[in-house]
Parts: structure tokens; sequence; C-alpha cells
């Protein structure tokens, strides 16, 4: 269904007539022969549309407008007018009235009207829906940190906020670039206009192209009516592209041009439609590496990194832990039957101590985990995951003679997970115990270091 409308006419033929047209091209239809009925139907229902005739017997069309309007200031209503009456539809318009149309009525300019109608009430509602989701994420601060390195990023929030420049973040994943992403839209103009973050890897490569750009109905199987994309929905605000990495080339194509000419086109449509949005986007991929591995556009990257913000992950500032716990304990400790005040100091070294390869989203996990399962008022250990819990008890003595040049904690941490993993067959479950780690743990590690499973090699008989 592609909307419902309330139909007002005191003619029956012409209810009769609005009523095949509309119902064949997929309205839901209410009819009613006057004023005085449909405004008792409006007390019991809401339409997408009303379309109204102007000269009515009874109560007409303009006084009909005008108590409408007065209970409801955005709805939609569409009037039909006689030749000689379409000064006072113009009239209309300036009280408020989308459209009118005039009779006789002709089908496809009816239909074409009451489209653009209802892709203008679908977007209203759309920027309500973002406009109270800003409301809710401004009631709490949207990033935590005292760090340098968190500071440095403030400031370049700071100072870029206010144009409308591309950004580009850079960070593990976890770490809060849809938090940096709305912050930098809250502070810009823009902020009024709606924040639509779409996640490039959740959506399939046959559908991206109609997310960002819209499509025109039957432009594809399964494509009923006009849907606008998330680019044409974001006008005049920000468009947040994460794991932007994940595009295919394709992909990367159309949306470097929308870019550089600032408009887009819809998927089966044949007309430019102007953009003005900001474009923000972030990945947890090296993209210079993939430019160089030919995944990623050269030409596009440089559009995106116009400014770069590099989030550190949560084990590079870890004077931020014990601040960060802290808030979400206040944010979950308060829904518990007792509530739940803090975090006890051995549970807390624990926490400093870990290396939180999920960064921050982990932490909020975690502790809400041990706001759940704690007994006291205070998170203990044992209400900590195991893999949080494990400590490594300090060794006095290292199995090997310490070489006088030193050595670096790394390359050594990096041979011990390939013996493993060889010693494993190269099946991560297997090797993770060896090493004293959880299976994501020793996940994170292999791609730190970039180690794979070596090609099997054949050699060729002479």
């Amino acid at each position: 269904m592609k909307g419902r409308i309330l139909v007002i006419d005191d003619e029956k033929g012409q209810r009769e007539i609005l009523n095949t047209i509309l119902k064949k091209d997929g309205y839901h239809v209410v009819d009613v022969p006057g004023a005085r009925e449909a405004m008792e139907r409006l007390d019991k229902e809401e339409f997408d549309i009303i379309l109204t005739d102007l000269k009515m017997k009874g109560l007409s069309g303009m006084d009909l407008l005008d108590r409408i309007l007065d209970e409801n200031p955005n709805q939609c209503i569409v009037m039909m007018t006689a030749h000689g009456t379409i000064d006072s539809a113009v009239e209309a318009m300036k009280k408020g009235a989308f459209d009118y149309l005039e009779k006789p009525l002709e089908k496809d300019n009816l239909l074409l009207t009451l489209r653009r109608a209802l892709d203008l009430v679908n977007l209203v509602r759309e920027n309500r829906v973002l406009q109270k989701r800003l409301e809710e994420t401004q009631k709490i601060p949207s990033i935590i940190g005292a760090h340098p390195k968190m500071k440095e990023v403030f400031r370049i929030i700071g100072k870029i906020a206010a144009t409308s420049s591309t950004v580009l973040i850079c960070g593990e994943s976890g770490t809060g670039k849809e938090l940096v992403a709305r912050a930098i839209h809250e502070g810009s103009p823009r902020k009024s206009n709606p924040f639509f973050a779409i996640n490039c890897a959740a959506i399939p490569d046959t559908l991206m192209e109609s997310e960002l750009f819209g499509h025109e109905k039957g432009s594809f199987t399964g494509a009923e009516r006009r849907e606008l994309g998330i680019f044409e929905a974001a006008e005049k605000g920000t468009v947040f592209l994460d794991e932007i990495g994940e595009l295919n080339t394709a992909m990367q194509a159309k949306l470097l041009r929308a870019i550089q000419e600032k408009e887009i086109r819809r998927v089966g449509g044949k007309v430019n439609i102007p953009l003005d949005v900001r474009i923000i986007s972030a990945t947890n991929k090296d993209l210079e590496q993939e430019i160089r591995k030919g995944n990623f556009r050269e030409d596009l990257f440089y559009r995106l990194d116009v400014i770069r913000i590099n989030l550190p992950p949560l084990r590079e500032r870890g004077s931020d832990i014990a601040t960060l716990a802290d808030f979400f304990v206040k944010k979950y400790g308060s829904d518990t039957a007792a509530p739940v005040r803090g975090i006890s100091k051995p549970a807390l070294k624990l926490l400093m101590n870990y290396s939180w390869p999920g960064n921050v989203r982990q932490l909020e996990s975690v502790i809400e985990r041990g706001v759940l399962m704690t007994e006291s008022d205070h998170i203990q250990p044992e209400d900590l995951p195991e893999e949080v819990r494990r400590e490594h008890a300090p060794s006095t003595s290292l199995p090997f003679p310490f070489p006088p040049e030193g050595i670096s904690i790394e390359e050594l941490e990096r041979d011990l997970i390939i013996k493993a993993m060889e010693r494993a067959e190269w099946v991560i479950g297997k090797a993770a115990p060896l090493l004293g780690m959880t299976y994501k743990t020793l996940q994170y590690r292999l791609e730190k270091f970039g180690i794979e499973k070596p090609e099997k090699t054949t050699s060729a008989g002479v």
C-alpha cells in the first residue's frame, strides 16, 4: 500500500472515479461526500493525504482547510478546483495546501501530484524520527575521554564542525566512529537537518545504489513505487558512511561522481537531482593499503580524506578506562532491582590491565554484564567475563637468555603466535588455549600482525 488518502467531493460520480483510479495505483482510499463527514473520519483515523474539492455544499473546501490545518499544521492537503475558482485554489496554497488540481482531472497529472505529495509526507516523517533520535543522543555526553589523543580528536572536531568538508574517521571497530560523526554534525550549521548513518558492510552490493540514491517505480523487480535514497532524504544534512572500505569498485565510482558533481540520479531515473549533503566516512581498514591492492579507488580516497580523524584504540588510552566504566555503570546500574553504584578496586584493576580488542563497545558490554551479574552494589572480579578475569602471573625468569642487544616484544609475540598456529595446524580454536588466549583475542592478534596461513606449494617433476 502506497499511502492512505481521504477523498472529499459532493459529486458521487467524481468520488467513484477517483476511488477506482487511486486504488488501482495502490492507495488505500476512503471517500466522503462533504466536509462535516471528513472531520468525523479525521477524528477517528489518520490519512497521509487529503484530496478535497474546493466548492461543496455546506462547509466549503476552504473552511475545511482552515479547520484541518488549525488542528494539524503538517497535514498534506491537495485541492480540486473548477476553472473559475483557480484564484481561490492559489489562496488555499498560501494558507498551507500542498497543491491544487484543475477539473476535469487528468489522470497522469493527478497521480504525479499525489506521488510528489506522498514523497513529502514520507520525508517529513523520516525527519521527525531522526530529530527525535538526535534529541535523545544530546541527553548524554556523546564522547568521553581526557587522554591527550582524545583531546586532539576534540580539537579537530571543534575546528572542522562548522565547515562542509568531507571527513574520514579511521579507527578499529568499537572505538566510537559514529559518535564522532554525530558530534561533528551536532556542532555544524546542519544540525537541525537529518543525520543518516549507513553501514556499507551490512547492505548487499545489489541494493547499495538504491539505498544511497533511491529508485524509480519499476526500475527493478520489487520496485513497486518510487523511493528516496539516503542522500536525497538527507538534503542539507549529513550522511555517515561507515565501513566505506567495503564498497565495491563499481559503487565507489558512482559515489565519486555524486561527490564531484554534487548531484545524484535515482536507479532507473533520467533526471539529475542536486545534492547538498555533508559526507563523513569511516573505516577500520588501511585504505592506502587497499588502494595498492586495487580494492579502493585512489581518486575517491582523496575526495573523502580532506580531513582525517584518527581514533585511538582503548588500549592506547588506558587512563580513560575508569571514566568510561563509571559512565556505563551509571547508565545501566539504575535499571536493576538493587542499584549498582560502582566497581570494586580489584575489578577495576582487571579492567585496567585488559587489552580490549573490542574497544569501548566491548567495555560497555562487559560493564552491562557485570551490572546484571553482581550481587553487590559494586561490580566484583567474579562478575566479569573469564577473558577479563584471567591474570597472567609475572615471571621472574625467561626460558631463554636475554640478548644483550635487547628484544622486540611485538616480534616475540608474533613468533610465538606463528609457532602456536603451526602446532595447531592453523586452527584458531586449537591454538588459542596454547597461548592462554580466547578465540577472539587470538583472532584480533592475527589480524593485527597480518599473520595468514601460508599457501601450500607443489613441486613439479622434471
